[in-house]
């Protein structure tokens, strides 16, 4: 019976000693220490039903990052969109404009005198 199961046991101690020198030293691995392909980046995700999803992940860097909108269930994952992602605007040292109480009046007034007699349920 020792026969059978020293080997089994050998087999075993080399694996565990295989696993334990390759966390130690996976850094100094050529490809082991950064994962490969592009870098991937969750914007968003919103649950849709018990196990299904919808993602919004940044796909890239720089000029050629890409937004993906997936679909995600526990039995496959689609891309549904593909667009560039939205280029930084030039001037970022300018505040962008914020409507206040009076831009929102303004414009409250401006649409309700465009389409004044046409009724409430016009569509604007």
């Amino acid at each position: 019976m020792l026969q059978n199961a020293l080997p089994a046991v050998g087999l075993l101690v080399l694996m565990v000693l295989l696993a334990w020198a390759l966390q130690r030293w996976k850094k100094h691995l050529p490809g082991a220490a950064t994962p490969a392909g592009p870098t991937l980046k969750v914007l968003n995700a919103v649950v849709v039903g018990p196990q299904q999803r919808l993602l919004s992940v940044q796909v890239g860097e720089g000029p050629y990052a890409q937004c993906l909108v997936l679909g995600v269930t526990p039995g496959s994952i689609q891309a549904l969109h593909r667009m560039p992602m939205p280029t930084p605007l030039a001037d970022a040292g300018t505040p962008a404009p914020t409507a206040g109480a009076s831009g929102f009046g303004a414009r409250l007034a401006q649409q309700l005198t465009a389409h004044k007699g046409q009724g409430p349920h016009a569509p604007l």
